[in-house]
């Protein structure tokens, strides 16, 4: 999922304006891709149409008017991370929700609001429980000092290896395997754009489906933070109810460190040093990302072009 930037071809027509670059993220079957102002997911239905026997392409756009996307407090840098996971908590579930119910409608089952939400609910707590509450239970039993660096450091290499064993335990199921198929799609799309390439399917399948932008290197980034973060909180020598606490109450600065380090080295990525830091970060998404087959290509090309097309108009409109 390359994520929302500040910079893009498209800057080049007007230099005083300030550049954005698209972002996505992969859904049920489909694309979603993300421009400044509006956005698009395009699905496969799982069926064909009786009259071409073809499985069509459906779209969903729409613009993003809600203040986390258009007010200048949110563009601040540090507050963007913070932005960007809100982001994701709306726009991200908005499509993933709308993937899932066209796939279900297209077999004649209903999902419900609430059967959704309890889902994402469940799963949220899940995360809580594996990705903090483990690591933490975890190093004290390996390190007794939780206030000692050794403790930060322990907790934090449990911390990547929980999540880089989920990623690929979960890439073994066939549906999740379809989900990182459609992430390959998308950041070859987004990749071919910014390489100024064609975006037909020929062009679009020789782009790279790793990009430095990425969300799962974004996550990587942020667990890295979180050890240096979380090693000043632990020369106060916080009792258990703060070292559980600062976990969740520092993720607002680590997201926004996290956000700042990924888009510098996005921006900077030819510098040879940086070069070498994207290594790990380009590295942790061939676990989210596989290489897609020309039809999930196409879903993700029709994604983007109709996102733009929202882009275009509006930019014709205030001309």
């Amino acid at each position: 999922m390359p994520l929302p930037e500040v910079t893009a071809p498209e800057a080049e027509a007007k230099p005083k304006a300030e550049p954005f670059f698209y972002g996505g993220q992969a859904v049920i079957e489909g694309v979603m891709m993300r421009g400044k102002r509006h956005y698009a997911v395009a699905v496969r239905l799982p069926t064909p149409n009786p009259d071409t026997l073809a499985r069509e392409i459906v779209v969903n756009r729409g613009e993003l008017k809600a203040p986390i996307y258009t007010h200048p407090v949110w563009k601040l840098p540090f507050v963007r991370g913070l932005a960007l996971i809100g982001e994701q908590l709306h726009l991200g579930m908005k499509s993933l929700i709308w993937s899932a119910n066209v796939n279900a409608g297209a077999n004649n089952v209903q999902i419900g609001k609430r059967e959704i939400t309890g889902s994402v609910a469940l799963a949220g707590v899940f995360a809580l429980a594996l990705f903090i509450g483990l690591p933490l239970l975890l190093a004290g039993l390996a390190v007794h000092r939780s206030g000692s660096f050794a403790f930060v450091l322990v907790e934090g290499l449990i911390r990547v290896g929980l999540v880089l064993g989920y990623l690929a335990a979960i890439s073994l199921l066939p549906d999740v395997r379809r989900v990182f198929m459609y992430h390959g799609a998308e950041h070859k799309t987004i990749n071919a754009f910014e390489s100024g390439w064609t975006l037909d399917v020929p062009s679009v399948r020789r782009a790279s489906t790793l990009h430095p932008r990425c969300g799962t290197g974004f996550l990587l980034v942020v667990l890295v933070v979180s050890v240096v973060v979380f090693s000043i909180v632990a020369l106060f020598h916080p009792n258990v109810f703060w070292l559980i606490a600062s976990r969740v109450l520092a993720i607002p600065l680590i997201a926004g460190v996290g956000f700042e380090l990924i888009r510098y080295m996005a921006r900077h990525r030819t510098n040879p040093v940086v070069k070498v830091a994207l290594l790990p970060v380009l590295g942790t998404q061939k676990f989210t990302t596989r290489q897609p087959t020309d039809d999930m290509l196409e879903v993700a090309i029709c994604a983007f072009n109709a996102a733009r097309e929202g882009e275009e108009a509006t930019a014709g409109a205030a001309a």
